[in-house]
């Protein structure tokens, strides 16, 4: 599957509506996000059932600000509508790939439980 572009017009859409995203916050003049993009490109390729998603930190400066990104690449790994992973850093691939499989091994309904009891104790 291609990438797709995230705006601040269909990025809640595109998570709200997908189990598993993957997301790079990047920019055009950034060196270390220049190299993680054919990672990140073969990566889509390979799992057709994962939504990988591209934010333009340039273009979309609003939505990375929202979710606080101070460095790129960032990638942010969200399941469920839930965030599992948030890091910035240039991945190789077997290091992507191993996030990918850790995030599908996720039991969400624990993570949810856990969430729900942070927002009761909030």
């Amino acid at each position: 599957m291609a990438t797709v572009e995230l705006t601040a017009e269909n990025f809640d859409e595109v998570i709200g509506g997908s189990d598993l995203v993957l997301v790079d916050f990047w920019a055009s003049w950034c060196g270390p996000c220049r190299q993680f993009a054919p990672v990140f490109e073969k990566s889509a390729q390979k799992h057709d059932d994962i939504v990988f998603g591209k934010v333009d930190t340039e273009a979309q400066q609003q939505l990375a600000a929202a979710f606080q990104i101070r460095s790129i690449p960032t990638l942010m790994i969200v399941r469920d509508g839930v965030v599992l992973y948030a890091q910035p850093g240039a991945l190789p691939e077997t290091a992507l790939e191993d996030l990918i499989e850790q995030a599908r091994q996720v039991d969400m309904e624990k993570i949810r439980k856990e969430v729900a009891e942070a927002e009761r104790q909030g």
